[in-house]
């Protein structure tokens, strides 16, 4: 079975092997592509964009082949009909039985829907939902006072990329995105989010259901209350609105007031920390407004920022927290979320989304509503106060999501639908 993955960043191993730092995100790949790439009756190959280059750049890394197509239009809002040639050529060389496309968030993947149609193999086709840029831009400055929308910082005027102009980027990808699903044949899915968005954009597409795969180091791990930092609580992204983390940083005073030890952890870079002139006209608006909320607040020495993480980092820091916590205004599925439950890290989420498809409140973790910080906070103190609570979570949480993510069912799973479409 010869199937042509498309995706919207380069795999580690391959960036490893051409000497590319890769960005952070995109882990369900990596799982999900090691248990393929093992099957010697699969010949998998991997195509992604790739800026700054004028030329494809194509080979092989352990059992798999990789396409890296250039990308001369960076701007997420414009379709490059360039693009289109560069899959064609791709399509020719792999003759692939599947195209599997994961995600909708960029032209690429209108690109190759064209493509494939033009070739008579829509049919063939699947996109794979990652999020949903159409819906998630109704959402996307969620608890962003007016005023800090509409304000610019250099970097914001230079790029055209305030807030605002933010949101209305994510409406014309989800222009592209909506043109993309409506000629798709068939969906994969794994919540009632996903089904409900897609059905509703392209009710004729067939819906596959497939929970995915975690990365490894996630499999690895257990947490454990004894040697977990107390009263700790880890925040897997911050760097824009739609994460919420503007909304744990509200709850933060109401937590300090029980537990004055409390301290958040979090990725990125500490937007206080303006070490010179190029830091802080690098300043975006939303990492200003951060700033000020933690100037408000006193929250100075409450804060770790701690910058990028690679996959065992990132592990490392949800099994050192106490707690961890997703306060996105918009999810589908966060891998986050899973990652926290497989390791048994205690849970707190809101209510957005696919996430009650995960995770049941009060049994497995905690749910609260996604404007609500004073409920946040309240969730926060319960597990701080109740061991007996956050190990009841920990194992049950644990438990279900080595169901939802396990590695066998899941690669059986998306055989599975390989076959059916194939078939």
């Amino acid at each position: 079975m010869k199937i042509l993955w498309l995706c919207n960043v380069m795999l580690p191993k391959v960036a490893k092997s051409i000497s590319k730092i890769t960005e952070v995100g995109g882990g369900w790949l990596t799982g999900l592509s090691n248990d393929l790439a093992d099957d010697k009756e699969i010949e998998l190959s991997v195509a992604f964009p790739l800026l700054k280059e004028s030329t494809m750049i194509n080979g092989k890394v352990d059992n798999f082949n990789y396409y890296a197509f250039p990308n001369d239009c960076p701007k997420t809002t414009v379709y490059n009909p360039k693009i289109e040639k560069y899959l064609e050529q791709i399509l020719i060389e792999v003759k692939p039985d599947i195209i599997h496309i994961f995600g909708t968030e960029y032209p690429h993947t209108l690109a190759m829907i064209n493509v494939c149609d033009k070739f008579d193999l829509i049919d063939k086709v699947i996109i794979n939902i990652q999020g949903l840029c159409s819906v998630c831009a109704v959402h996307y400055l969620s608890g962003v006072p007016n005023n800090i929308q509409k304000k610019y910082t250099f970097r914001d005027f230079v790029k055209q990329d305030n807030l605002i102009q933010q949101r209305n980027k994510f409406i014309k990808r989800g222009q592209f995105e909506i043109i993309a699903l409506q000629k798709a044949r068939h969906i994969i899915g794994r919540t009632d989010w996903d089904k409900a968005c897609t059905q509703q954009i392209s009710p004729n597409a067939k819906y596959h259901f497939c929970n995915e795969t975690l990365r490894d180091e996630f499999y690895k791990h257990n947490w454990d209350i004894q040697t977990c930092e107390k009263y700790s609580i880890f925040i897997s992204q911050s760097s824009y609105p739609l994460k919420g983390f503007h909304f744990m940083l509200e709850a933060m005073p109401e937590i300090l007031k029980n537990h004055p030890d409390a301290h958040i952890y979090t990725t990125g870079k500490n937007p206080l920390k303006i070490e010179s002139v190029i830091d802080k006209l690098r300043m975006s608006s939303y990492s200003k407004y951060i700033g000020q909320i933690i100037k408000r607040e006193h929250l100075e020495d409450k804060v770790t920022f701690m910058g990028i993480l690679n996959e065992e980092e990132m592990c490392n820091a949800f099994m050192k927290a106490h707690v961890f916590v997703s306060p996105s205004s918009i999810e589908n599925s966060p891998n986050s979320v899973g990652e926290a439950m497989i390791l048994g890290v205690p849970t707190i989420t809101s209510d957005v989304g696919g996430v009650k498809n995960m995770l049941t409140h009060d049994v497995e973790g905690l749910v609260y509503q996604h404007d609500a910080p004073y409920m946040l906070a309240h969730y926060v103190c319960e597990v701080f106060a109740n061991d007996s609570l956050t190990l009841k979570f920990s194992k049950n949480a644990r438990k279900h999501a080595s169901i939802m993510h396990n590695r066998k069912t899941n690669l059986e799973t998306m055989l599975g639908i390989y076959k059916e479409i194939i078939e």
